[in-house]
């Protein structure tokens, strides 16, 4: 995949196959470290134990619509290309989290990509699902929680699109709020 946040919204969607309710997305920048990380954390069904490193295979799938499962393998091998780390825990009927780490100057690590287009996808193909976006870079926060939207909406469906139009602003404007050092919470 291009982006890493396409990455994201597989692994999310894969949440949301396993019944999640809530799922939460963290990113997190350290310049002076060098190093970025991605997690993704759900409570959906889990996986099997029995199951956790076929799912790493990519020519294993439990779907019936195709016979290879490509996503899980293709996130840890673009952690691994870039002297990263991927790791992989579920708990059968408590959810699963997924986290990948890169080298974030390593030529070979793909952009972050659009999070804000990601998101607002997310919620508006599933509005009954509470998402938990933070982005940190190097120290400042950013933070969208959609149960505290949807309190402010008070009874507006989330996935309305002048909704989602402005959730993809203020994201989009958040983040570059933090590439110039603000903290930032909606």
């Amino acid at each position: 995949m291009r982006e890493l946040s396409l990455h994201i919204m597989d692994i999310v969607e894969n949440g949301l196959s396993a019944g999640a309710n809530l799922i939460q997305v963290a990113v997190t920048e350290r310049r002076k470290e060098n190093r970025l990380q991605i997690t993704v954390k759900d409570n959906g069904r889990g996986i099997p134990a029995e199951l956790l490193e076929k799912v790493l295979d990519p020519f294993y799938t439990t779907r019936t619509t195709r016979r290879v499962g490509l996503g899980l393998s293709l996130f840890r091998e673009a952690a691994r290309r870039c002297e990263g780390e991927f790791k992989l825990i579920s708990r059968e009927g408590e959810g699963t989290e997924v986290s990948a780490f890169f080298r974030m100057d390593h030529i070979d690590r793909a952009p972050l990509g659009d999070m804000a287009s990601t998101l607002t996808t997310l919620i508006m193909g599933s509005p009954d699902v509470d998402f938990v976006y933070t982005h940190e870079s190097d120290g400042k926060t950013f933070r969208l929680d959609t149960r505290e939207v949807k309190k402010e909406l008070e009874g507006l469906p989330i996935n309305r699109p002048e909704v989602v139009g402005y959730l993809g602003a203020l994201i989009r404007e958040s983040l570059a709020g933090l590439k110039a050092g603000a903290d930032i919470s909606a």
